[in-house]
This record gives structure tokens, sequence and C-alpha cells, in this order.
């Protein structure tokens, strides 16, 4: 109980848990406005072999390991010899220091859990669309040309289970972000990018305080609960 408390009463770990918030918050609404985009572009008509195409590349940023990604991305934004840099410096920009400047580092980490999950809510959001009523979808553009009033009435209510289990899954994953963030960042710069599942891990094995780190963890486990049941009662 005492672990508790103390955790409870941590500025530390509640400013940990303010900054995957913020990170839910920021990469979450653009995912799922991307994803949305992606799915209804892959269901139109007439794309063919670019359609395929274009599944199977969606596949492969999910598909690589955590810890790849996060060596990856920490190659891709070094300050001297990283892709986006050399892209930035294509615009007649100076180098940006990502991973060793506070905003820049979240800034990062944030554009690159939005490169890998951007795809799992589009291939989520393609198949809920996919069951819409093709003789529904047609009446309903015979009944009108607003293309808003087909969208809101007619596919987005088949969208809503999926948009459901993407918010669930995403908050819940993002919660736990931990493998991408450490090879990454590890933490830093400072503590700008030490989400709650980086704390827990510091706590637990760095400090080798086991009863904080698991009362940390526990308290984890009933906000992500607490939110699922909030996304499901107030979208489903």
């Amino acid at each position: 109980l005492e672990n508790y408390g103390t955790v409870l009463t941590d500025m530390v770990f509640w400013e940990a848990m303010g900054r995957t918030f913020t990170l839910i918050a920021i990469a979450l609404p653009i995912q799922i406005a991307l994803g949305l985009g992606i799915a209804l572009l892959l269901h139109q008509p007439g794309i063919g072999f670019l359609k395929t195409l274009t599944r199977l590349s969606l596949v492969l940023p999910m598909a690589t390991t955590y810890a790849v990604v996060g060596l990856l991305g920490q190659v891709m934004f070094n300050i001297k010899y990283g892709v986006i840099n050399q892209l930035i410096g294509f615009l007649g920009f100076g180098p940006v220091n990502w991973i060793g400047d506070t905003t820049n580092a979240f800034i990062a980490v944030a554009f690159w859990d939005i490169w890998q999950w951007t795809p799992f809510v589009a291939l989520v959001l393609l198949a809920g669309r996919t069951t819409v009523p093709g003789e529904i979808e047609e009446a309903a553009n015979l009944e009108t040309k607003s293309w808003w009033t087909v969208r809101r009435h007619v596919q987005l209510p088949f969208l809503i289970p999926g948009l459901v289990a993407v918010l669930i899954l995403r908050t819940a994953d993002t919660l736990k972000l931990f493998d991408m963030v450490f090879t990454m960042t590890r933490g830093g710069p400072g503590s700008a990018t030490e989400f709650v599942s980086l704390l827990i891990q510091r706590v637990g094995f760095r400090s080798f305080d086991q009863g904080l780190a698991s009362a940390q963890a526990i308290i984890l486990l009933i906000v992500t609960i607490i939110l699922s049941q909030l996304y499901i009662r107030l979208v489903y």
C-alpha cells in the first residue's frame, strides 16, 4: 500500500504519464485521419496492381520489430548523416538536432510512431469499408449528391467497430510503448521521451525497486482498462 501511495503522489510518474498521453493525443488522431484517407483511396476501383502493391507495402512497418524500428529512427534522425536532415537540406534549411533536443526528440518519436502504425489503422478501416453493402451505398448516392452525407450516414456506421478496435489497441499499445523509444532515444534527452513504460523499466531494473515498479504497472493497467471502457461507451 505504501508503494501505491508513493506512486500516486510521485510527480515524476505523473509527468511520464502526461508525456504518454500527449503522445497519444498527437499521434492517434493523425493515424486515424491518414489511415481513413488511405483506406478510402485503396477502396476506389480501377487501381489494380498498384492497390495490391500498396497493401503489401503497408504491412512492412507493422511487421518490423519495435527495436529495429527504433534503431532505424536513430539512424534516419541523426544530425550528421540522417536521411531526414538530408531532405531538409535539399529544401534549403540547416540540420536539425532531432535526438539531442528535448522538443525535437519528442516530435521525432511521435513522427516515427505515426509512420509505423498508420498502415495498421488503414488496413483495419479498409476491412470495415469493404463491409458496406453496395446496394445501400448505391441507393444513397441516388438520393443525394453530398459526398459528406454518404460518408457520414452510410459508411461511418460500418467503420465504427473497426474504429473502436483501433482506439483501444493503439491507446494500449502507446501506453506500453517501450522498445522503439528505448532503442531510439533511451528516454532522453533528459526525460523528454521517458514515457511511463520507460519509467517503470528504469525504476524496476535500474533502481531495482520492484515493488514500486509493480505498483506503477498496476496503475497503468487500471488506466488502460478505464480508457477502453470509455471508448466503448462513447464511440461504440
